[in-house]
Order: C-alpha cells, then sequence, then structure tokens
C-alpha cells in the first residue's frame, strides 16, 4: 500500500502580492481587490484597521483557527494598502531585514530619535 503524503502548504507573501496585483487589473465587479482600491487609500487603510483589530480580539479570546483566518484577512488587507501605496513586499522585507543588525531594544529606540 503506497503511504499518502501531505502536500506542503507553498504559498508565501510574495505570491499573495502577486495575487494582489493580478486582481487589481480586473473590473471591480469581477474583483474584492480593484472595487477596495477604487474606493482608495483612506477605505483600504480603514479596512486593513478593522482586520487587525479582528485579529487582535481574536488573539485574545478565540480559537486557533479564528485567529489564524483574521491573520490570514490582515495580511490581505495589508498587502492590498501596500498595493495602493505603491510598496513592494521586498521593500518592507528589506526594512525588516535592516532591524535585524541589532536587538529589537535598540531597534525601536533609534526609531524614536527620527
Amino acid at each position: 500500500m503506497a503511504k499518502k503524503t501531505k502536500k506542503k502548504n507553498t504559498f508565501s507573501l510574495y505570491e499573495l502580492e502577486k495575487r494582489v496585483a493580478e486582481r487589481a487589473k480586473a473590473r471591480a465587479k469581477d474583483s474584492y481587490t480593484r472595487a477596495l482600491l477604487d474606493k482608495g487609500i483612506v477605505h483600504c487603510a480603514k479596512k486593513l484597521g478593522e482586520e487587525g483589530l479582528e485579529a487582535s480580539l481574536a488573539a485574545v479570546g478565540e480559537s486557533k483557527k479564528r485567529l489564524t483566518a483574521e491573520t490570514a484577512d490582515l495580511l490581505y488587507h495589508l498587502m492590498v494598502v501596500l498595493k495602493a501605496r505603491g510598496i513592494a513586499f521586498k521593500d518592507v522585507e528589506a526594512a525588516l531585514a535592516k532591524r535585524t543588525a541589532q536587538s529589537g531594544h535598540a531597534e525601536k529606540a533609534s526609531r524614536r530619535k527620527r
């Protein structure tokens, strides 16, 4: 009998970014992403904030499954905001990489000085 292997999930934030970019090219009636973008950055940012709150609430009072779902929503809406502002995820990743050169406390203190 052949052993069943579990398929590894290889979906990445880069793939999400690509999917958001593809859906941004569609018509608003066919694409939630396009509809969000058409409403402007303020609307996109509000949706991001709502999803952040929902993820926070799920973190402290709901199941892991619910938190996972809310986190997926949060990441999606973050990618929409980045798209709306013309920021590539690789730029966010580069900013994160720069922060690893020092401790989190030192990095946070350095941001207060700017």
